[in-house]
């Protein structure tokens, strides 16, 4: 699969995207759709989309989120669901109604030449974070915005509100070195954590009314199945998965133990929830 053309400074989260991280999404999609479900349902309820609407859907990975907005937009309306991922965006194409209102396109959103004036809604389900430079990737979809449009997207706020993240890296951490720190403007799951950037970033890009709702949500990591259906989740997506990487079989073996223990504790029968703590930011065009 090709991936797309993007802005220079892209090109590292074009290429994570378009390779092994990409695939991990596809692979556990299913179980990632049913454990993010209740962002969607925020994300839904914030956004008050009406039929007939035109949607932009940023980093829209496999599609949840483009086919929950089609139901609500419906066929009078539209959703263009845009992401950089080309295994993602298959599997979205795979799993849309063939009647869907809903053109998936593989693109950065950063310098996309999105035609002007045209969506009422931009909407994101953590899809948002990844932008190098993300003033310069809002200011040209707010150029896409009518006058009357609107955003509602959801990011997560800082790591230590998130126990679903910490917890398994903090149990990967016993058997492997750390990962370099982040800095707080660089792209990663917690770019947006600071409210105060992402208010600096919406203004610059030409977006007022910016409101951020705290969020607080639980996230079953075994979707049900128990607790070693929560272990693969813990080890297979997020940080934890990134700091286990080219690790040796036994390393792997050790940390999947210390993340099984990790979680022990938090099983409720089947389920395994742990907290996780986001934003739903809202704002004009």
């Amino acid at each position: 699969m090709d991936a797309p053309q993007g802005h220079e400074k892209n090109a590292d989260q074009i290429a994570y995207w378009n390779g092994p991280g990409g695939q991990r999404w596809v692979d556990r999609q299913a179980s990632q759709d049913i454990l993010l479900r209740p962002v969607v349902d925020l994300l839904i309820d914030r956004a008050r989309i009406t039929p007939g609407e035109q949607i932009l859907d940023i980093g829209c990975g496999s599609g949840a989120t483009s086919r929950a907005f089609a139901e609500r937009t419906g066929r009078t309306g539209h959703v263009t669901a845009v992401d950089i991922s080309a295994p993602m965006l298959a599997r979205a194409r795979e799993l849309a109604p063939p009647d869907a209102p809903i053109d998936f396109i593989l693109a950065d959103a950063t310098v996309h030449p999105f035609p002007p004036d045209r969506f009422d809604l931009l909407a994101s389900r953590f899809g948002v974070m990844f932008f190098a430079d993300p003033a310069i990737s809002f200011t040209n979809m707010h150029r896409a915005m009518r006058r009357t449009g609107r955003v509602t997207f959801a990011c997560w706020r800082e790591p230590r509100e998130n126990p679903f993240f910490m917890v398994p890296l903090q149990a990967v951490y016993r058997h492997v070195p750390k990962m370099p720190p982040v800095g707080p403007d660089e792209p990663g799951p917690f770019a947006f954590a600071s409210a105060e950037r992402v208010r600096r970033i919406l203004t610059a890009a030409g977006f007022s009314g910016i409101a951020m709702e705290p969020c607080n949500l639980s996230f079953d990591m075994a979707i049900g199945q128990g607790l070693e259906a929560a272990v693969k989740s813990g080890i297979q997506m997020g940080p934890a998965s990134r700091a286990l990487t080219d690790q040796p079989a036994e390393i792997v073996a050790a940390a999947t133990q210390s993340v099984r223990d990790a979680l022990a504790p938090y099983a409720k029968g089947p389920s395994v929830p742990l907290d996780g703590a986001i934003w739903i930011v809202t704002a004009k065009a």
